[in-house]
C-alpha cells in the first residue's frame, strides 16, 4: 500500500516537473499549489526531485558547454580577425558616404535650378497662351480707335459688335477688357450724337440751297446734260446716320426725326417771299426751291430703303400743290404781266412752255424708267427660240434683224438675242409717238418737232435706258450666262439706232441733212453698257476664282506632295473650262480680255498665298504639292480654253510663279545670284524680295522640324546654304532699296 502511493507520489511530481518545464512561468502557481495540496511531507520529496533534476540539467548544459567551447573561442579569434577589415572597411564607407554627400549637394541644387527654369518655363507659357488670346482683342480696339479717328463710323460699330460677341467674352476674366466693355455703349453713343449732327449740318446745308439744287436740275433738263441727284448733292450723311441708326436697331427713331424735320423744311420752302409776285425771277426762284426739294426726296425715296416712303413722298407732295395753287391764285402771274412789255411778256411764256415741255418730258422718262425696268425683269436672258416662219417673222417685224446665216437655218431655231431686245426697241419707238403727240400740241415747225423728239430719244437712251442698263449689269442676280447674254443684247440694239433714226425722220418728214439736226447718241449709250457689263463679267470672275481659292488647305509642312493637284484647284478649272464656253458668242477680245484677266487673278492670288504674312513656315513638300497645283494653271492655259491667243500668251500670266517654283525645287541659286540682273537670266521674273521672303519661310521649318538636325552634317551645310544665301538676298534686297 506505502509502495503503490509512492509510486503514484513519484509520478505526480514528474508530470509536475514536466509541467514546469514547459509552462509560462506566469501560470506555475496553480501547478506549485498542487504539490502542497497532496500528502504531508510530500513537497520535500518534491524538492528532492527537483534538486535532482536541476543537478541534471546543470551536467546536460555542462556538457553542451564543453562540447561548443572551442568553436566558441575559433569564433573570437576569427572575430578579432575580421576586427580590423571592418574598422578599415568603415573608413571607406564614411569616405564614400563623404564624396556621395558632396556630389549630392550640387545635383541638388542643378535639380532646384531645373525646378525654378520649369516653373519658370510653365509660367512663360502660360502667359503667352493668355496674351495670345488678349492681343485679338487689343487688335481689333485698336483698328475700332483708328476707323473711330477716320470717322468710318458704321465700319467701328460692326468691329464693336465683333468685340462683344467674339473677342471680349474670351478673356472677359481681365480688368482692362471689363474696362473696355463699359467703354462701348459711351461710344456708340458719340457716334451717334456724331452722326446725328453730321445730318443736322446737311439737312441745313440742303435748305439753304435748295434754290440751287432747284435750278441746276431744270438747266441739266434744258440742256440734255446727264446728271442726278447724287451729283448735285453729296448724301453720305444721311447714308451714314441711316446705317449707324440700323445698326444701333434705333432706326425708326432716326426715321422719325428726318421726316419731322423735312416736313417742317417744306412749309417754309412752300412759304414765298412777300415780292415774290414783282419779277419773274422770284417766281423762278420760288419754283427752284420746291424743285430742288423734291429732287433730294425723290432720291432719298429711290436710294433708301423706307427712309421715306411713297405715301410719305406723296403727302409732302400733296401739301405743295395746295399750297402752290393757293400762292398762285394770291400772287397771279397776270398780275406782274401788267408791269412788264409785251415782248418780256412773250419771252416769260415761251420760258414757261419750255418749262413745261421739259416736265412733261420728265414725266415720260420716268414712266418708261418703270417699263424698261419690267421689261428686264421678266426677260430669261436666253436666246429666243423660233419654231417656225411665223415666230420669226413676228421677231423680226418688231425688231430690224437680218442674219443670212441663221435666214439659212432649218426651224426650229434660235436668234441671238434675248426677248427683251425686240421689246425695247418697241417702247423706244412708243416713247417717240408719245413726245410726238405732246410736241405737235405746241403748234411749232416740223424742224422744231423733229429737234425735241431727238432730245427726247437722246435723254431718254442716254438717261433713262442707260441708267436701267448700268443698274440691271449691277444686281447680284446677274450672273456670267447673263452678263454675256447683254453684251449681246447691247451690240443688236446699237446697230438698230439707225433703223430709230430713219423713223423719226418718217414721222417728221425731216430730212437727216438738215444742217441743225440732233443725231441721237444710242451707239455711246449701248457702248458704255457693254463695257460696264465686260467690266462686270472680269470682276465677277475673280470674285468667283477668289471664292475657290479661300477653300484652299494646304498642309503647309507636308513632308512630301500627295502627288496629284489639289481639289479646290481642280475645280476651279473646270468652272474656269465650263464658263469660257459660254463666251463663245462673245467678241474675241472681250472673251480673250476675261481668260487673260482670270488667268492674271489666278496667278495673283496663288503668289499672294505663297507670301501671305501670317504663313510662317514651309516645307519643301509643300512646296511640291504648290507646284503640282501651277502646273495644272499651265495646262489649262496651254489648252487654249479662248481661241486667238498667240503661242504661250496665255501661260506667261504664271511665268512669275513658274520661275520662283523651278529656283526652289531645282535649288538653283548660285545660277539665280550669278545670272541676276543679266536681261538672258534664267529666273529673270524672280524679285529677290520674293524670293528672301519664301526662302526665310523655309528656313524657320528647316530649324523646327529636327530639334537634333545640328549634329548632322547634310542638315548643318543646308543650313549654312541657307544663311549664305539669305545674306546675299537681303544685300541684294537693300541695294535696290538704296537705289530706288
Amino acid at each position: 500500500m506505502a509502495e503503490s502511493e509512492s509510486l503514484e507520489t513519484v509520478t505526480e511530481h514528474e508530470r509536475i516537473l514536466q509541467e514546469i518545464e514547459s509552462t509560462d512561468t506566469a501560470c506555475v502557481g496553480p501547478t506549485l499549489r498542487s504539490v502542497y495540496d497532496d500528502q504531508p511531507n510530500a513537497h520535500k520529496r518534491f524538492m528532492e526531485k527537483l534538486d535532482a533534476r536541476i543537478r541534471n540539467h546543470d551536467r546536460e548544459i555542462e556538457k553542451m558547454c564543453n562540447f561548443h567551447h572551442q568553436g566558441f573561442v575559433d569564433a573570437i579569434t576569427e572575430l578579432l580577425k575580421v576586427r580590423a577589415d571592418a574598422e578599415k572597411l568603415m573608413g571607406q564607407v564614411s569616405d564614400t558616404n563623404r564624396r556621395l554627400q558632396d556630389a549630392g549637394r550640387e545635383v541638388t541644387a542643378q535639380t532646384e535650378e531645373v525646378i525654378r527654369c520649369r516653373i519658370q518655363q510653365r509660367n512663360m507659357a502660360t502667359t503667352v497662351e493668355k496674351l495670345q488670346l488678349c492681343i485679338p482683342v487689343l487688335e481689333m480696339y485698336s483698328k475700332l480707335k483708328e476707323q473711330l479717328e477716320s470717322k468710318r463710323y458704321y465700319s467701328a460699330l460692326k468691329t464693336m459688335e465683333q468685340l462683344e460677341n467674339i473677342y471680349i467674352p474670351r478673356v472677359s476674366q481681365y480688368r482692362f477688357c471689363q474696362i473696355m466693355a463699359e467703354t462701348l455703349p459711351k461710344l456708340r453713343e458719340e457716334i451717334k450724337e456724331i452722326s446725328m449732327s453730321d445730318l443736322k449740318d446737311f439737312l441745313e446745308s440742303i435748305r439753304k440751297h435748295s434754290d440751287k439744287i432747284g435750278e441746276t436740275a431744270m438747266r441739266q433738263v434744258g440742256f440734255c446734260f446727264v446728271l442726278t441727284a447724287q451729283d448735285l448733292v453729296d448724301f453720305s450723311p444721311v447714308y451714314r446716320c441711316l446705317h449707324i441708326y440700323t445698326v444701333l436697331g434705333d432706326r425708326e427713331t432716326f426715321e422719325n426725326y428726318y421726316r419731322k424735320q423735312r416736313k417742317k423744311q417744306a412749309r417754309l420752302v412752300l412759304q414765298p417771299q412777300s415780292n415774290m409776285h414783282e419779277t419773274v425771277e422770284g417766281y423762278r426762284k420760288y419754283f427752284n426751291q420746291i424743285v430742288g426739294f423734291f429732287v433730294v426726296e425723290d432720291h432719298i425715296l429711290h436710294a433708301t430703303q423706307g427712309l421715306v416712303t411713297r405715301a410719305f413722298t406723296d403727302e409732302l407732295w400733296n401739301m405743295a400743290l395746295s399750297k402752290i395753287i393757293a400762292v398762285l391764285r394770291t400772287h397771279s402771274i397776270l398780275y406782274a404781266v401788267h408791269f412788264i412789255d409785251l415782248d418780256y411778256s412773250l419771252c416769260c411764256l415761251l420760258t414757261v412752255i419750255a418749262l413745261v415741255r421739259d416736265q412733261y418730258n420728265e414725266t415720260l422718262l420716268k414712266k418708261w424708267a418703270l417699263v424698261f425696268r419690267d421689261i428686264f425683269e421678266q426677260d430669261n436672258y436666253s436666246p429666243i427660240p423660233v419654231e417656225n416662219e411665223e415666230e420669226y417673222k413676228s421677231v423680226v417685224s418688231r425688231f430690224p434683224f437680218h442674219d443670212a446665216e441663221i435666214e439659212k437655218q432649218q426651224f426650229p431655231k434660235k436668234l441671238p438675242m434675248s426677248q427683251s431686245v425686240p421689246q425695247i426697241y418697241a417702247q423706244v419707238k412708243e416713247f417717240i409717238y408719245a413726245s410726238l403727240k405732246f410736241s405737235e400740241s405746241l403748234h411749232r415747225s416740223s424742224t422744231e418737232i423733229d429737234d425735241m423728239l431727238r432730245k427726247s430719244t437722246n435723254l431718254l437712251l442716254t438717261r433713262t435706258l442707260s441708267s436701267c442698263l448700268q443698274n440691271l449689269i449691277k444686281k447680284p442676280h446677274i450672273g456670267l450666262t447673263e452678263l454675256v447674254q447683254i453684251i449681246i443684247n447691247t451690240t443688236h440694239l446699237e446697230h438698230a439706232c439707225k433703223y430709230l433714226e430713219d423713223f423719226i425722220t418718217n414721222i417728221t418728214n425731216v430730212s437727216p441733212e438738215t444742217v441743225h439736226t440732233t443725231r441721237l447718241y444710242g451707239l455711246s449709250t449701248f457702248k458704255d453698257a457693254r463695257h460696264a457689263a465686260e467690266g462686270e463679267i472680269y470682276t465677277k470672275l475673280n470674285q468667283k476664282i477668289d471664292e475657290f481659292i479661300q477653300l484652299a488647305d494646304y498642309e503647309w509642312g507636308m513632308s512630301e506632295s500627295d502627288g496629284r493637284a489639289s481639289g479646290y484647284l481642280m475645280d476651279l478649272i473646270n468652272f474656269l473650262r465650263s464658263t469660257f464656253q459660254v463666251f463663245t458668242h462673245l467678241p474675241g477680245k472681250v472673251a480673250q480680255t476675261a481668260c487673260m484677266s482670270a488667268c492674271k487673278h489666278l496667278a495673283t492670288s496663288l503668289m499672294q498665298m505663297l507670301l501671305d504674312t501670317e504663313l510662317k513656315q514651309i516645307s519643301m513638300g509643300a512646296i511640291q504639292q504648290f507646284n503640282l497645283d501651277v502646273m495644272q494653271c499651265e495646262l489649262f492655259a496651254s489648252s487654249e480654253p479662248v481661241p486667238g491667243f498667240q503661242g504661250d500668251t496665255l501661260q506667261l500670266a504664271f511665268i512669275d510663279l513658274r520661275q520662283l517654283l523651278d529656283l526652289f525645287m531645282v535649288w538653283d541659286w548660285s545660277t539665280y545670284l550669278a545670272d541676276y540682273g543679266q536681261p538672258t537670266s534664267k529666273y529673270l521674273r524672280v524679285n529677290p524680295s520674293t524670293a528672301l521672303a519664301l526662302l526665310e519661310k523655309m528656313k524657320d521649318t528647316s530649324k523646327k522640324n529636327n530639334i537634333f538636325s545640328q549634329f548632322r552634317k547634310n542638315d548643318r551645310d543646308k543650313q549654312k546654304l541657307i544663311e549664305t544665301v539669305v545674306k546675299q538676298l537681303r544685300s541684294l534686297v537693300n541695294g535696290m532699296s538704296q537705289h530706288s
